[in-house]
């Protein structure tokens, strides 16, 4: 939360042991139960930006029309050498 902005009161429901969750953690770390929240929201909020932000950009390239891609074969070939005693390169974008 930005210091300069006014903060605004919301209610959530959460169950009771999220709640005993959260009195611990406020308990320990000498941080209020709200500052918690607002903090975890805030996280929550600028990783779903920045997945959706992603999202988009990835869209926008693949739809340019010199995308290149690799078929779903070649990748899953790849995905299921990992960890393996033969596990392959990247396949070549087409």
């Amino acid at each position: 939360m930005l210091p300069s902005s006014p903060a605004v009161t919301i209610s959530v429901r959460v169950s009771p042991e999220r709640r005993a969750q959260l009195e611990q953690l406020s308990q320990a770390t000498g941080r209020t139960k709200s500052y918690l929240a607002a903090q975890a929201i805030n996280d929550y909020l600028a990783l779903q930006a920045w997945q959706i932000q992603a999202i988009q950009e990835g869209l926008e390239a693949a739809d340019q029309p010199n995308a290149v891609f690799a078929t779903h074969d070649e990748v899953s070939t790849w995905l299921q050498s990992w960890g393996t005693q033969n596990e392959q390169d990247a396949p070549e974008w087409k």
